[in-house]
């Protein structure tokens, strides 16, 4: 499905008529009313436009234009960091990340705008007293806007362990603003406080129309980043895992998985039945495209992209067969979009830039459209929950059900059914395998090593290289060093503008 002006305008007419001209499509591009002064917040038009200033915050940040892709596959065994190695993202392959990293401030900057917006928003619903903004109305923005920093503090939380818990951001205060660190246990209470508000609060939908079920905050998607925390947590709990993913299975909304993998991520089959939450870019809106696919596919620029996919990345589907799945999310190209050869050197694939080796591309998405596409990012589809479910199952001592439930996505990539006989420990292998073919350039990777705590177990094996080439010839082997990632380097280092900012910021260990 395509989007287009026409698009824009039938959502928004749709929208409109459903709930008060909200946000559709995540916007208006630009929120009509100010959202720090006190007396912006006075009729349900002006909250409803605070909101849409919320979901904004997914266009207006690269962390969820592709940042937060390259710090998950990046940063585990499923890709390189291409783009001639620019030390910023070698520094995050290779856990050498110094406090000082502009791209480290920038996206804690970014999670704490959207978090900021949340609040406000909150803070002042309580205020407004305007006949058109109904109670049904009013409790789903407080589920919409506490969703939305949910998801925030999530990324945080992975990110940092714990953070600073920001919950009213309307002040200067520095008594108020210079917060200390609260725990990981505290900041994920929050996340499911915040959760299970939204939970109650929301809608299973908004109506029939998928362009605006698929983009807003719902029931669904609730229980779905429910079912992610409560795996993703030190303290995680696989009961509480289970019960969010069937409510999410079994969901009025009506999920299912399309018959064809590869559909999910054609640019014609967006807001599916799949999907349960995702951006939707429009293409050459530069308020609202994604300019970061360019940075992952687009060969006739002439420079190296980066997210380039690892050999043992490659090497793991085809050990398992799995050409679906390998199709879809890698495409290996020796010329560029004009038909001429690829002239650039890849130091992992191609190190003399020979025009008959192909060079391997992060194929997730497949339109860049010159720096502004229109191809739509999921933030949660239903394979990831049934993959946790899965993973739930296994946990709590049901192998053999797990086999079931997985076997479900497999079927659906083509793959023959994994036994049900499997060991607890040779299913968790299993889920964690499929869950890499399934979900990678999905930032599900990474998340997916620390839950399993194999992290540095996988990168301490990996066995990749770098090459140089000499007058066309290759160069020796260099073994890729990842003797960085211990435990302590899981996490990323606080950034140092913020610890000067803040003084009562204390750093991670290790940094």
């Amino acid at each position: 499905m395509k989007k287009n002006a026409f698009y824009l305008q039938a959502a928004l007419l749709i929208l409109s008529v459903v709930v008060l001209d909200s946000c559709t499509k995540f916007l208006d591009d630009k929120p009509k009313t100010s959202l720090t002064t006190g007396n912006a917040y006075q009729t349900a038009e002006d909250i409803e436009n605070a909101l849409t200033g919320c979901y904004n915050l997914f266009y207006a940040s690269d962390y969820y234009q592709w940042e937060n892709v390259m710090l998950s596959d990046v940063r585990s065994d499923n890709a390189y960091p291409g783009g001639n190695n620019e030390e910023t993202f070698l520094d995050y392959d290779r856990f050498i990340l110094p406090a000082s990293n502009d791209h480290n401030f920038a996206n804690w900057r970014a999670l704490y705008r959207g978090i900021a917006r949340s609040n406000i928003l909150l803070d002042k619903i309580g205020s407004i007293n305007d006949p058109a903004l109904t109670e049904d109305r009013r409790n789903q923005i407080i589920g919409e806007a506490s969703f939305l920093r949910a998801m925030h503090y999530f990324q945080l939380v992975k990110m940092y362990g714990g953070v600073p818990l920001e919950l009213q951001s309307n002040t200067a205060d520095p008594d108020i603003t210079r917060k200390t660190r609260a725990s990981e246990a505290e900041v994920y209470a929050q996340i499911v406080e915040d959760l299970d508000l939204a939970a109650k609060n929301l809608p299973d939908s908004y109506g029939s129309s998928a362009n605006i079920n698929k983009v807003r905050a719902t029931k669904g998607a609730a229980n779905a980043l429910l079912a992610k925390v409560w795996a993703q947590r030190s303290d995680r709990d696989y009961s509480h895992v289970l019960e969010h993913c069937n409510a999410v299975i079994s969901s009025p909304a009506g999920y299912s998985l399309l018959t064809n993998y590869a559909d999910l991520f054609d640019g014609q089959h967006y807001m599916s039945s799949e999907s349960i939450l995702e951006i939707p870019f429009e293409t050459g809106n530069w308020s609202a495209s994604c300019w970061g696919i360019e940075l992952y596919l687009a060969p006739e620029d002439g420079w190296q992209k980066y997210c380039v996919p690892s050999k043992d990345l490659v090497a793991a589907y085809d050990a398992a067969g799995d050409v679906v799945r390998k199709n879809a999310n890698i495409v290996f190209w020796n010329t560029d979009g004009n038909g001429d050869p690829i002239s650039w050197a890849d130091e992992n694939w191609n190190p003399c830039a020979d025009p008959a080796t192909s060079i391997p591309f992060n194929y997730k998405q497949k339109h860049p459209a010159g720096w502004a596409s229109g191809d739509d990012y999921y933030l949660l589809r239903l394979a990831d929950i049934i993959l946790l479910k899965a993973e739930a199952q296994n946990e709590l001592g049901s192998p053999a059900e797990a086999a079931i439930t997985l076997n479900i996505v497999r079927s659906r990539a083509g793959l023959a059914p994994v036994s049900s006989s499997l060991s607890k420990s040779e299913m968790k292998l299993a889920i964690l395998n499929e869950r890499r073919l399934e979900l990678a350039f999905e930032a599900q990777r990474w998340d997916d090593l620390m839950r399993a705590e194999t992290a540095t177990d996988v990168m301490l094996a990996l066995d990749e290289y770098t090459y140089t080439c000499n007058n066309g010839v290759v160069g020796p082997a260099v073994k890729m060093d990842y003797s960085h990632c211990d435990r302590n380097h899981w996490v990323m280092p606080i950034p140092q503008l913020e610890r000067d900012a803040n003084p009562n910021l204390t750093q991670n260990i290790g940094y």
